[in-house]
Parts: structure tokens; sequence; C-alpha cells
């Protein structure tokens, strides 16, 4: 693995840093954005701020090429409280980047700074730095103010840092590499009562408990055994004291999925199922169901085009493509709905027991940040050569 760009490590690893001891949750990211515009500004970039509130976009043009490229990096961090006990730990209690933004923004700046001196391409690169994707879909929040209208783009990429992967491989798949994510609260209306006298009641805890089990009937028994999905019930409140029979059950849900048709099955088998269960207790139940985040959907011309950037930055023997896509969720899928492009996963493993993304001692891993800028570098000089 031949990797450039590793002296601008200290560079690379103070911003990173900067951005980690400052997060900010999403559309709320304002000291990050005037901290990314000030760079980027500063470098001859033409930086256009405001889309989806703190979002913003950066372009840089060379030569007479009509194409364009956009590169995507997220800004926003999580309400966690971090427990990594570094000395750059979060200055914000309850907020953290445990997902590794501040590593995919580094890595983007650390770009821009690259291709601005090196001019090495011809047409247009519109670079994304893009808010709120854990919560908000910023995406497509960029996408409703214009942002392929105002900065056409050829192709768009994006990439995520995975510490499940070994350090310094590059992952990539073509098609579907990341669910659609919807959520469903299921709340049965019960009648309360004493514990004791539970046949003078109608008990909601009971009730929510057949429909949870009823639910894992659905991907075992009405999915194909060769499609995917997964219907998680992620909390179950109900009732406050042992010997009250409460009024109602809350069940709150998580649907993951890959195919349209798949999807609607599983919207339709939940309120059926639901409603049926509560009606054999002799109750009803009040569903609210929301559609989320699109599945990220990876077109095949630009999957083999990151392969082949990938061979070149990390070596074709550090190029693997995912066996299965992740049943997680991620709101570029948005802009490649819009664009063709690819999303791919940046290994970042330091060990085997490194902590996941979103957990309270995750921070990222430093050491990639050269492979990112590299990666991003070769991306837009490649997908903009000069003829």
């Amino acid at each position: 693995m031949t990797v450039h760009f590793q002296n601008d490590m200290p560079d690379l690893v103070a911003v990173r840093r900067f951005l980690h001891q400052n997060p900010e949750l999403g559309l709320s990211e304002f000291k990050t954005s005037d901290f990314i515009a000030e760079h980027l500004t500063a470098l001859g970039y033409e930086v256009t701020r405001g889309l989806a509130k703190t979002g913003l976009v950066a372009t840089l043009k060379n030569g007479s090429s009509n194409r364009a490229v956009g590169i995507r990096a997220d800004i926003d961090a999580l309400p966690i409280v971090e427990e990594t006990g570094l000395d750059y730990a979060s200055a914000s209690q309850g907020l953290m980047h445990a997902c590794g933004h501040d590593g995919h923004t580094a890595m983007l700046l650390g770009a821009a700074k690259a291709l601005a001196e090196r001019r090495n391409f011809d047409g247009t690169i519109h670079l994304i730095f893009q808010p709120a994707e854990e919560n908000f879909a910023g995406a497509k929040l960029m996408i409703d103010d214009g942002l392929f209208e105002r900065f056409p783009c050829d192709a768009v990429f994006g990439l995520h840092n995975d510490p499940s992967i070994p350090f310094g491989k590059i992952a990539v798949k073509e098609g579907p590499i990341m669910a659609a994510a919807d959520e469903c609260l299921i709340v049965v209306n019960g009648r309360g009562g004493h514990g004791a006298e539970p046949q003078d009641a109608s008990d909601p805890i009971v009730c929510g408990a057949s429909i949870i089990m009823a639910l894992q009937t659905i991907v075992s028994r009405n999915l194909h055994a060769m499609d995917q999905a997964v219907i998680t019930v992620g909390a179950f409140n109900s009732g406050k004291a042992s010997n009250v029979i409460p009024e109602r059950a809350e069940l709150a849900l998580t649907i993951r999925s890959f195919d349209p048709k798949v999807r609607d099955m599983l919207e339709k088998r939940i309120h059926e199922i639901a409603q049926g269960q509560a009606a054999s207790y002799g109750m009803s139940v009040t569903i609210t169901y929301e559609r989320g985040y699109e599945p990220t959907i990876n077109h095949a011309a630009e999957t083999d085009f990151v392969r082949d950037i990938a061979s070149k930055v990390v070596g074709a023997e550090n190029v693997m493509e995912l066996p299965r896509p992740s049943m997680g969720s991620e709101d570029f899928a948005f802009m490649l709905a819009e664009r063709p492009g690819s999303y791919f996963l940046l290994g970042t493993a330091r060990s085997e027991s490194d902590p996941p993304l979103h957990h309270p001692k995750f921070d990222f891993n430093d050491d990639a940040l050269p492979i990112g800028v590299s990666m991003w570098v070769e991306t837009a000089e490649t997908f903009l050569a000069k003829s």
C-alpha cells in the first residue's frame, strides 16, 4: 500500500481532533460550518452556505470542461456522552462524534487543499459538506434546497469509515449497500385496573407481548428466503407498578429492507398483525408508520470506477467486495437516487476489539486520514481527467 499525503498528517490530525472536541447535532452545526467555510474560502473555493440550514458546497473550477463531480462528507455528531478519556474528547456535554463524521470532514478538507494546490483536473469539483445525516435526512434537505440544480454533478461519491473492516481495506458493492429505514409506533389501547383483578381489565401488556411475538413471523413466514428484512421492537413501554394494569402499552419498531415490494409488504403485515392480535384480546391499536431513509443503491459504472481508484490508492489486494449489504441506513441514498454515484467503506480497525460506531468509546482512527484524502483526490482528478 502506497498512500500519499502522509506529510499532511499533522494538519489533518489537528483538524480532525478540533472537530472531535467541538461536536454539534444535526441542523445545529453552526460553528462546524463556520470552521469549514473559513478553510475553504482561504483555499480559493467559491463557498455557498445555507443549504439545509447549516450545509455548504465548495466549488472549484479548472479548465474548460463542462463535466462536474460531487464529493460528500457528513458533518454532524450524536447525542452520546463520550467515554474515551482522550485529551481532545468532546467539550460539549452529552454530544459526541461517535460515528467518525469528524474524520470524514477532515479527509475532505485535506483533499480540498490538495486539489486546489495541484489543479490537475479539467471541470468542476463540488465538495458537499452535509448536515444532519444522523437524524433529519440532511441529504434530502439539501436536495430540496436545490443542491443538484444549483450545483450540477455528473456523479456523486461518498464514504464511511468502518471499524469492523481491517485497516486500509476499501469495501465496495454494486447495487444495495445500505437498507431503507422505517419506524412504527404501535399503541395498544387497553383498560386499566387492579393487578389482583385482571378479569375486570383489558391488559395491554399481555396484548403487546403477543403482538411482539407475532411480528417475528413476518420475516420468517411472509418473506421469501432470498429476500432480506429486519423488524426489531426496540422499545416496549407500559405500566409503573406491579399491582396496576395500565391503560396502554407502546411498542416502537425499526423496519429495514431493500426492495420496494418487500417494504410495502412489511408495512401491510405489521398493520394486519397488530390489529388482529389486539382484536383477539378485545382491544384496539393506534398505529403510526413513518417511512424514513431510502435504501442506498450504488450504480454499476460508478462502483467500478471506485474499485479502480481504490486499487490505485491501496492496491488491488486491499480492495474487497462486501459479501452482503448492511442493514444500517444512510441518507446518501437520496443523492444516489438523484445522480449516478457510489458509496463505499474505508476500513479503520485498530484491533478486533475496536468500539463500534455509535459507541461512547469510539474514536476515529487518524491513521486512515491520508487514505481518505488520497481516495478523494484520485477520484476527482481521474473523473475530471485532462484530455
